[in-house]
C-alpha cells in the first residue's frame, strides 16, 4: 500500500517512517520532532486522556474517529497521576485539523495544550488509510515534524527513525513513575470529582505509569490509597501494612520491567497479600510466574474491545492500550486464563490457583472508555476481604 504523498505549498508537519515514507499535513500543538512507534486508536472519545495516559510514552496516536479536539480540554481530564507531568504519547496524528472547542468544560483549546506539553500534531491525514497500513504492516518507527516554515529535511528525520531503538527490551516505566511515595484521596466523577474518607482497606498502588482513575476507583470503594514507585522493595511495600497490592498499567517492554519488578511480585504472593494486576501488571504478574510475553503487531488501542470473561461467558466492552500481550501457551499449571479478546483470542486475564492473586490486560478504570469492568475493583477487594 502507497501512503506517501507530495507535500502542497501549506503544508507545515511530516510524518516519516524509517523507510522514508512520508506523509505531509497541517501542524499543531508544540513545533519539532519526534520520534517513536507509530500505533492507532479506535476510541471516539477521550483524546486528552489518551494523550496523558502514560502507557503511551516513546508512542505517536493515530486517532481514527476523525473529528478530534471539538469539545477542547480542561485540567480534570488528565491521566497522569504522578508528578511526571508531560511522560505520555509523544505525537497525534489527526484527520481534520482540530476547531475551536464547544463545551462548558473546556478550558484550553486542544493545540494550545498540546503545545504547553510538548506533543507534536499533524492534521490533515488519511487516518483510515494509515490504520489499514499498520495492521498490515505492523507499527512503524517513525518521526512526527512540525516547522511553520514546512522545511524538512526527509532523509535526516527517516534516520532519526531508523536509528530509533523502538520499545523491545526497553524499560520505560522507570520513565513515568512517581520519584516519591503520595497519598490518593480522590474519588470517581459525580458531577466533579469527590474525595474518599479512606476507611477501608489500604491498597498499596505500585506506579508503573499508573493512570488515575485506577486510583480514583480505589479511592471511590473508601481505599486509603498509597502509591510506591516502581523500583519499590518489598520491604518497603510490607512497611506500609498494605491489606493488597495493585500493579499498575505502564509503558515498554514487560520483559525489561520484570526484571526487578518479577522479584518483588513472587515476594507479594509468598507473603500471600492480595495482588490485582493491570495491563502491564498483568503482564508482570504473569512474568512473575514463569509466564512469557510478546510483541503485537499492532497492539490493541481503543474503547470499543470485546472481552470474554471466562467464568461467567459475559462479554464486556472495554477500553484497551498495549502493545505486548502475555503468551496463553506460556501459563504455566497454576495459573488459569479468565478472559480472552474476541477480536483475536490473545489473553486478557490471568488467576492464580494457589495465591490471591489475578489481573486483566484491558482497562477496568475506562477514562475513555466504557464502565463495563468496574465490577472487577470489587472482585479484587472481595478477595482483599477474604484475606
Amino acid at each position: 500500500m502507497k501512503i506517501s504523498q507530495e507535500p502542497s505549498q501549506k503544508s507545515t508537519a511530516a510524518l516519516v517512517f524509517a523507510d522514508k515514507t512520508t506523509i505531509y499535513g497541517t501542524g499543531f500543538g508544540a513545533p519539532g520532532n519526534a520520534v517513536g512507534e507509530i500505533c492507532f486508536n479506535t476510541a471516539m472519545t477521550g483524546y486528552q486522556e489518551i494523550l496523558t495516559d502514560p502507557s503511551y510514552a516513546e508512542q505517536i496516536v493515530t486517532f481514527t474517529f476523525p473529528h478530534i479536539g471539538n469539545v477542547g480540554v480542561n485540567a480534570e481530564d488528565v491521566e497522569n497521576a504522578s508528578a511526571v507531568a508531560a511522560t505520555a504519547a509523544r505525537g497525534a496524528i489527526v484527520s481534520a485539523i482540530p476547531t475551536s472547542p464547544a463545551n462548558y468544560r473546556a478550558q484550553l483549546d486542544l493545540s494550545a495544550w498540546m503545545r504547553r506539553r510538548g506533543i507534536i500534531g499533524i492534521a490533515g491525514v488519511d487516518t483510515r488509510t494509515l490504520t489499514i497500513f499498520i495492521r498490515e504492516n505492523g507499527m512503524p518507527h517513525g518521526v512526527i515534524a512540525y516547522n511553520t516554515a514546512g522545511d524538512f529535511d526527509i532523509d535526516t528525520l527517516a534516520k532519526m527513525a531508523a536509528d530509533w531503538q523502538g520499545l523491545v527490551g526497553r524499560d520505560l516505566a522507570k520513565y513515568v513513575t512517581t520519584p516519591k511515595q503520595f497519598s490518593h484521596t480522590e474519588a470517581g466523577w459525580d458531577d466533579g470529582y469527590g474525595l474518599s474518607a479512606g476507611n477501608g482497606a489500604h491498597i498499596v498502588v505500585i506506579d508503573y505509569g499508573v493512570k488515575a482513575n485506577i486510583l480514583r476507583r480505589l479511592a471511590s470503594e473508601d481505599c486509603r490509597v498509597t502509591v510506591v514507585p516502581a523500583t519499590a522493595s518489598f520491604d518497603e511495600i510490607k512497611s506500609l501494612a498494605p491489606d493488597g497490592v495493585v500493579l499498575s498499567n505502564g509503558p515498554g517492554d514487560p520483559a525489561a520491567t520484570a526484571e526487578y519488578a518479577a522479584p518483588v511480585i513472587r515476594e507479594l504472593l509468598n507473603a500471600r497479600i492480595p495482588v490485582f494486576g493491570i495491563c502491564l501488571g498483568h503482564q508482570l504478574l504473569a512474568l512473575a510466574v514463569g509466564a512469557k510475553t510478546v510483541k503485537m503487531p499492532q497492539g490493541h488501542h481503543g474503547a470499543n474491545h470485546p472481552v470474554k470473561d471466562l467464568a461467567t461467558g459475559k462479554v464486556e466492552i472495554v477500553s484497551m492500550n498495549h502493545g505486548f500481550a502475555v503468551d496463553a501457551s506460556s501459563l504455566p499449571g497454576n495459573v488459569e486464563q479468565t478472559h480472552v479478546s474476541l477480536f483475536d483470542q490473545t489473553n486478557c486475564g490471568i488467576t492464580l490457583k494457589d495465591a490471591p492473586a489475578f489481573s486483566v490486560q484491558h482497562h477496568p478504570e475506562a477514562s475513555p472508555g466504557p464502565e463495563d469492568s468496574f465490577y472487577i475493583f470489587r472482585r479484587f477487594l472481595e478477595r482483599v476481604e477474604a484475606a
